[in-house]
């Protein structure tokens, strides 16, 4: 007769985490769900190469989908920290903003993102949730960001944007390309001179469509 699954333990409440472990499980699941996906990673092999024992990992992340969503968390924050916010730009020099944006932008769908959109497009369906939270924390914030300052920019009569939410999803799009493809393919990316290229090109079209 089979026996039934025994469930993960749930995460103990009322004992302090300890940052520098956490931070060592975190950054070896990232690395083993990059590589092997959540249905494949095992978590005895993220518990020996974080340095703790299978039971540590469950008590701080309930199972191996806590642990997974965890990752997709702690990778989205740094998708848009880095990109500035609507508050930091300027509303009256829209082209050096959009540079500032874009670059940063670039920058992460070149490098910071893939492995959590990997992880993510892998687990697509099955971890609702997770793909919930990473949708919202990272692509939708930071178009929401960059309408944010299109609005104040349109506001200042520096650009002419009637629907700054489709805007600003049409300027970040330009960066979601073949080279953003080849990046989550494992294949070689772009180098600096394409991606300069592609930023100014990206930045012309655009204030050749909104520019006041």
């Amino acid at each position: 007769m089979a026996r039934s699954p025994v469930p993960a333990p749930k995460p103990q409440r009322g004992r302090p985490r300890d940052p520098e472990r956490v931070r060592r499980i975190l950054e070896a699941a990232q690395r083993h769900f990059n590589e092997h996906g959540l249905e494949r990673a095992s978590v005895d092999a993220i518990a020996a190469e974080a340095g703790v024992s299978k039971m540590t990992v469950y008590s701080n992340f309930g199972s191996k989908e806590g642990l997974f969503q965890a990752v997709v968390r702690d990778r989205t924050a740094p998708v848009v920290d880095g990109v500035p916010g609507a508050g930091a730009l300027d509303p009256n020099h829209p082209e050096e903003a959009l540079l500032a944006v874009g670059t940063r932008f670039l920058a992460l769908a070149r490098g910071d993102a893939l492995g959590a959109l990997r992880a993510v497009y892998g687990v697509a369906g099955a971890q609702p949730e997770a793909c919930r939270a990473f949708y919202k924390e990272g692509p939708e914030r930071a178009n929401g960001e960059l309408a944010a300052y299109l609005r104040r920019a349109d506001a200042a009569g520096t650009l002419k944007v009637r629907n700054p939410l489709q805007a600003a999803d049409l300027f970040l799009s330009m960066f979601l390309g073949s080279g953003h493809i080849r990046g989550l393919l494992k294949l070689d990316l772009p180098d600096s001179r394409e991606n300069r290229a592609l930023l100014r090109e990206a930045v012309r079209v655009f204030m050749a469509a909104y520019g006041a």
